[in-house]
């Protein structure tokens, strides 16, 4: 499947965008403290997009911005955590802010979009709770993957680009909006594929939604404090047991799973600032002991918190 017409010559010669002049102002160097990378968004805006054509590798690193990336000319291979993705032309992969991942070596001739795009005002909204559990792990949006939605959020991204590269006097605003309507998109088709709740009336559902996207919101706030699945279930008006089985139904994890996954990552964060010791680490992120983090972490990530921070700071160096 091709959507796309572009070629390295289109690319050069499209006289709609000038692919480089949006990015002038990019002073040309990484920012890196060990494996974290600091993106540098173009001035006075929360993204910066690149019309991507180089074929080098890309080693192991992070960062705090939302990564799309669209091969528009022969294929893209990009490791996250130990899952390798092959990207066709026209296929999107969506890593979440935080995840470790690294490109291999492109193919001799290719073409992509990568986008950076800042969440974290978006992320703040009360609703984006629900989203969460979304962007738990990367997506792979294909028209085989996700029928219902693909084309509209290719469509978006285009959309994106556009208002990028154009330069529009209200581009800021028009992409945020876009990046809303995207989320928006992903969290209607998970309702949709997922039928949640199905067998309660649709007011009933929409009231089981609200609850459970507050139990998130909760769980995102405070995951470094003692969280117990009882507390939370008597502060949405649930029974223990209720709460667990439709927790389970609405994240596709259970109640201790979901928050050690959310422990977690927010110890990979820490892990990337060296300021932390191992043992500050584990109580930010919400262990109540070193051993417990490091046991969970192993098991989590396959390496302990120690090799973690030193392996990618290495290959960062």
């Amino acid at each position: 499947m091709a959507k796309n017409n572009y070629s390295s010559e289109t690319i050069e010669n499209n006289p709609d965008f000038n692919y480089w002049q949006a990015n002038l102002d990019f002073t040309g160097t990484r920012k890196l403290q060990g494996s974290h990378e600091l993106v540098e968004f173009r001035a006075k805006s929360m993204h910066r997009i690149w019309m991507n054509d180089l074929m080098v590798p890309y080693e192991s690193h992070w960062h705090s911005a939302l990564e799309i990336i669209m091969p528009i000319e022969n294929y893209y291979e990009v490791i996250v955590g130990d899952t390798l993705y092959h990207l066709e032309p026209d296929e999107i992969l969506i890593i979440p802010p935080g995840d470790i991942h690294e490109i291999l070596m492109p193919p001799p001739v290719g073409i992509r979009f990568v986008y950076m795009m800042n969440i974290t005002s978006i992320s703040k909204l009360r609703s984006f709770s629900g989203i969460q559990p979304i962007l738990s792990s990367p997506l792979y949006l294909t028209a085989e993957t996700y029928p219902r939605i693909y084309d509209d959020i290719y469509n978006i991204l285009l959309q994106i680009r556009s208002e990028y590269f154009n330069e529009n006097e209200f581009a800021e605003l028009t992409i945020q909006s876009l990046l809303l309507n995207m989320f928006v998109k992903l969290g209607e088709n998970r309702s949709q594929e997922k039928d949640l709740f199905s067998k309660s009336r649709p007011a009933k559902q929409h009231e089981y939604i609200q609850r459970f996207n507050a139990a998130l919101e909760y769980i995102d706030t405070n995951y470094a404090e003692d969280i117990t699945l009882e507390y939370l279930a008597d502060q949405i008006g649930f029974s223990k047991h209720h709460f667990s089985r439709l927790f389970k139904q609405y994240t596709d994890y259970n109640f201790s799973d979901y928050l050690c996954i959310r422990r977690i990552k927010a110890a990979e964060d820490l892990l990337g600032d060296t300021s932390y010791s191992i043992t500050e680490v584990a109580l930010n992120s919400g262990f109540s002991s070193i051993s417990t983090f490091n046991r969970i972490f192993k098991q989590r990530k396959g390496i302990t918190p120690s090799e973690y921070r030193k392996k990618h700071s290495a290959r960062s160096s």
